[in-house]
């Protein structure tokens, strides 16, 4: 069981490190640092793109409009870490 806490914690981890990557890529192409033109560039988009949506998707309906900010993010990642936080304060029942 022991093997099971440790995969969750890493697909939460992974989940998280993609999080941030798409948080970082979204604001370089708002400010113009990255150009979704470049063809690995929008690949690299379109991939963490379709990877996270069904997250956030759910997140976006629930929360107001916010004039252009997307909170999706913040909230999903709340959400990871309240997810390692209670599994590890739960790790006793996976041993």
């Amino acid at each position: 069981m022991q093997s099971l806490f440790q995969i969750l914690m890493l697909i939460l981890d992974v989940v998280w490190f993609f999080i941030i990557a798409h948080v970082i890529m979204s604001w370089l192409i708002s400010f113009q640092v990255l150009n979704l033109r470049q063809p690995f560039v929008a690949q690299i988009w379109n991939t963490l793109q379709r990877l996270l949506e069904p997250l956030y998707g759910p997140v976006r309906r629930i929360l107001p409009p916010m004039q252009g900010l997307d909170l999706a993010p913040l909230v999903v990642l709340l959400g990871v870490f309240a997810l390692r936080i209670i599994l590890v304060n739960n790790a006793a029942a996976f041993y």
